[in-house]
């Protein structure tokens, strides 16, 4: 029996999922491919970290941080060890990139996979920032040093669609992507039309978990930009970052407006877009008029579409309806077995 060990930066909900799924498949995995999955670090911003080389307990781990918050101090693989200090220095195969985003620079996650990829290491990112500010750097850098690289997670939770492109779309040219990417500005534009006032849907969403506690990169289109630069810089080898998007957000959207629309039988969506022109890939994020009852205005609250149009395939549209916690956790999830198979 083989074993793989996973280095994870960040335990928030998403890395509790991974675990669980993890946890629960352990055997199923054992038993097709022969290898033993262990956790030998875990790092957090503000909960404590964990660190034993021969495999933390993760249901012991998970409990902890539902039950107290926090990590025990008082445990034996309680560590003070910080992300990049397991990063440089730990004992693992693959690591896991969970941390919070900074949408405006990709750090510090760019630099943990960095680091982790230059000690030969694989690596898994849930975190888009890398994807969408460094890419290209980071792929040449993992064909370098011959390690596998992968990012499902970064767009759309765990919906296959970069898996889509490298596994079944195999020398297919995608020409253009158009989808609704921000789940936020979803919410709130429903609730505008429902004649709420701005601040009241605002702060209804918070309450629900729908709404950032600062809404602000949501709303302004930053976390569209960068979900559909990430999308294109590994769909179309764009080189772009989210500051080459034409971004406009829904901060100015009015009662009046969507008033307006509903009278000439139209909806407002936030809709990314990328396309190519003179042999450039160019992007935009803007509140745009749909046809009421067209598959973009049907696509409500938490759920995302995107479509992806080819010159072999045509045009394919994936939608992903109302992910929970659990999706997430297995894209992640899905990520690691990839490793694991071409292992085998």
């Amino acid at each position: 029996m083989k074993t793989l060990k996973l280095g994870l930066l960040g335990f928030g909900n998403a890395g509790r999922a991974f675990a669980k799924i993890l946890e629960d498949k352990k055997q199923e995995i054992m038993d097709s491919f022969g290898y033993n999955i262990i956790v030998t670090g875990i790092t957090t911003g503000s909960r404590g970290n964990l660190y034993n080389a021969d495999g933390i307990d993760l249901k012991k781990a998970w409990c902890e941080l539902e039950g107290q918050g926090h990590f025990n101090k008082a445990g034996s693989d309680y560590s003070q060890m910080t992300s990049m200090e397991l990063v440089e220095n730990g004992e693992y195969d693959v690591i896991v990139e969970m941390t919070p985003l900074d949408i405006f620079t990709g750090q510090p996650a760019t630099d943990h996979l960095r680091k982790a990829m230059g000690r030969g290491k694989h690596a898994v990112t849930a975190n888009k920032g890398p994807i969408a500010w460094y890419y290209n750097d980071l792929k040449k850098l993992a064909d370098k040093m011959d390690v596998q690289f992968y990012y499902e997670t970064t767009v759309m939770d765990g919906t296959p669609i970069f898996n889509l492109k490298d596994e079944t779309l195999k020398f297919c040219k995608v020409t253009e992507i158009n989808g609704i990417l921000n789940t936020t500005t979803n919410y709130v534009l429903e609730e505008l039309a429902k004649g709420k006032a701005y601040d009241a849907v605002i702060a209804e969403g918070k309450k629900i978990g729908f709404v950032e506690a600062d809404p602000s990169m949501d709303i302004e289109g930053w976390d569209a930009a960068a979900k559909v630069t990430a999308l294109l810089n590994v769909l179309m080898e764009a080189g772009i970052t989210p500051r080459d998007v034409d971004r406009t957000g829904i901060e100015n959207i009015t009662i009046e407006d969507i008033e307006k629309a509903n009278e000439q039988g139209k909806i407002i969506k936030l809709l990314c877009k990328g396309t190519l022109e003179n042999g450039q890939v160019v992007a935009s994020v803007k509140p745009t008029l749909v046809e009421q009852g067209s598959l973009m205005s049907v696509i409500d609250g938490t759920s995302s579409v995107v479509q992806i149009t080819t010159d072999l395939m045509g045009k394919l549209t994936i939608i992903e309806h109302d992910p929970e916690l659990v999706q997430t956790g297995y894209g992640i999830f899905s990520d690691v077995l990839r490793i694991v198979r071409n292992l085998v």
